[in-house]
């Protein structure tokens, strides 16, 4: 049987509304979309503040990192600015930067994130005036999470530097 070129358009013009109804048919019963969840900017690196502890009044004593970066947010730097003109406020007090990160990756891997992570909190420190014999820097990685849960929120508030002041 052939078909003829009008039948051919009709065809093709009957196929291209089915279609446009199909779509506009799955766009009306699409599920809402998910609640965001807890505050996250600047890549995956969490900006809330409900685990936020105060090296002093006012300041921040952590910044928190993006999934296997150590590189500062500006949240980052806004907190390590507080906490800069603290410790020149105070300078007879040292401080141990801690190093940490999310439960995800090898125990060495995580290490070294910590690691690095707290030396970059160190070279911002030391570059706003603080001298480097005042600061120590270790590396927990993974060991000691701040939110135990393995869900995005708890691995972008477990991924961060503390300022902590000696016992």
């Amino acid at each position: 049987m052939k078909l003829s070129k009008i039948s051919l358009v009709h065809l093709a013009l009957l196929f291209s509304l089915f279609l446009g109804a199909c779509t506009t048919a799955q766009k009306a019963t699409a599920p809402a979309p998910a609640p965001a969840p807890a505050p996250v900017a600047e890549g995956d690196a969490y900006t809330g503040t409900d685990t936020v502890k105060f090296l002093a009044d006012g300041v921040p004593d952590r910044v928190f990192f993006s999934t296997n970066k150590f590189n500062l947010t500006t949240a980052a730097v806004n907190s390590l600015n507080k906490q800069a003109a603290f410790l020149k406020a105070n300078a007879n007090l040292n401080v141990t930067i801690e190093g940490h990160a999310d439960e995800r990756g090898t125990r060495e891997y995580n290490l070294a994130l910590g690691e690095k992570r707290a030396n970059i909190v160190k070279d911002y420190l030391i570059s706003n005036g603080i001298a480097s014999n005042r600061i120590k820097v270790v590396s927990y990685g993974k060991e000691r999470p701040a939110n135990p849960s393995s869900s995005a929120l708890a691995w972008s508030q477990n991924r961060r530097s503390v300022t902590v002041r000696p016992n």
